[in-house]
C-alpha cells in the first residue's frame, strides 16, 4: 500500500475514530469562551484559517459533507437551473455593525463562472442568471473565493484584532453574532507561522500553543497530554487536552476546511 503523504492526512476528517482512540466523549458539548492557540507552518494555513473566521459565504458544506445555508437563509432555481434567487438572512451585520444587504452580494459574485446577470430583488433578495445551467452553484458558492466582504470588513464570528500578513493573525468574538450558540465558541483565535518542524513541536510542548499543525513527532507521543490527527504515528495536528473538538472534522481541507475557530473550542 503506498504511503499517504502526511500533509494529505492533514486534510482528512478522521475525527471519531481520534476520539475513539484517545477516549474523549463524542458528546463532548461546545464551550464558550477561551482562546485557541494554534501554529502552522508557512503553508496558507494562516490565511485560510483567518478567512474562516472573519468571512462569511452564502452557504457553507458541513463536515458531513452536506450543504446547508449562511448568509442565504434559502434558495430556488428555475427548472432548467439557470436562473436562482437567494433569499438572505435579515440579522447580518458587518463588523462596522452596518447591515449586509444584497448589493455586498452583488459585488462578491461578479467574477462568478458563466455569470449572463445578477441583480438586487429587494434588500435582501437577488437574482442570478446564468448563462448555462448550473445545477451545483448553491456549491460552488460555498468556496472561499465567494466569501462576502464590504472592503476587508467581514461578517464572521471573528473580527480581526491584530494581522501581521503571513505570520499573524488574532481574531476577537462579536457579540451578539447570528451564529451565537450555534458556532464561534472561543472568545478568540490566535494564529503564528512557525516555519520549522521542530519549533512548532516546542511551542506546544512549552504551552505556548494548545495545537500544532504538522509538528516534529519527537517529545509528543505522550497520549495524557495530547491527541493525535489522524494517529500518533503520522501527527498532521497534535492536540493539547484543553481543546474541545467536534463530533466530526471535514474532510475538504485542512483545519476543519479552515473554520477551526468556529467550530473548535476549549475545554
Amino acid at each position: 500500500m503506498t504511503r499517504i503523504d502526511r500533509r494529505a492526512l492533514f486534510s482528512t476528517g478522521a475525527a471519531a475514530a481520534l476520539l475513539a482512540a484517545t477516549g474523549v466523549s463524542l458528546d463532548a458539548a461546545p464551550k464558550a469562551g477561551g482562546t485557541l492557540r494554534l501554529a502552522v507552518p508557512r503553508d496558507g494555513s494562516l490565511d485560510r484559517v483567518a478567512r474562516g473566521a472573519m468571512f462569511d459565504t452564502l452557504t457553507e458544506i458541513a463536515p458531513d459533507s452536506t450543504l446547508r445555508g449562511e448568509l442565504a437563509q434559502s434558495w430556488q432555481s428555475s427548472e432548467d437551473a439557470r436562473v436562482w434567487t437567494f433569499d438572505l438572512r435579515p440579522d447580518v451585520l458587518f463588523h462596522d455593525d452596518t447591515p449586509l444587504t444584497a448589493q455586498d452580494v452583488i459585488e462578491a459574485l461578479s467574477h462568478l463562472p458563466d455569470l449572463s446577470r445578477i441583480e438586487t430583488v429587494t434588500d435582501h433578495q437577488l437574482r442570478v442568471e446564468l448563462t448555462k445551467a448550473v445545477p451545483g452553484l448553491p456549491f460552488t458558492l460555498a468556496e472561499d473565493a465567494f466569501c462576502i466582504a464590504r472592503d476587508t470588513i467581514g461578517t464572521g464570528c471573528y473580527r480581526a484584532a491584530h494581522v501581521q500578513e503571513g505570520r499573524h493573525f488574532r481574531g476577537e468574538k462579536v457579540a451578539d453574532h447570528y451564529k451565537t450558540g450555534q458556532a464561534g465558541w472561543l472568545d478568540r483565535i490566535e494564529v503564528i507561522t512557525i516555519p520549522d518542524a521542530n519549533v512548532r513541536a516546542e511551542a506546544l510542548r512549552d504551552g505556548y500553543v494548545d495545537v500544532a499543525a504538522l509538528p516534529a513527532p519527537n517529545g509528543l507521543r505522550e497520549r495524557a497530554k495530547y491527541r493525535y490527527h489522524p494517529s500518533e504515528h503520522d501527527m498532521a495536528l497534535v492536540v493539547a487536552d484543553a481543546v474541545g473538538l467536534p463530533r466530526q472534522i471535514s474532510s475538504r481541507a485542512a483545519l476543519d476546511d479552515g473554520r477551526i475557530a468556529e467550530r473548535w473550542w476549549m475545554i
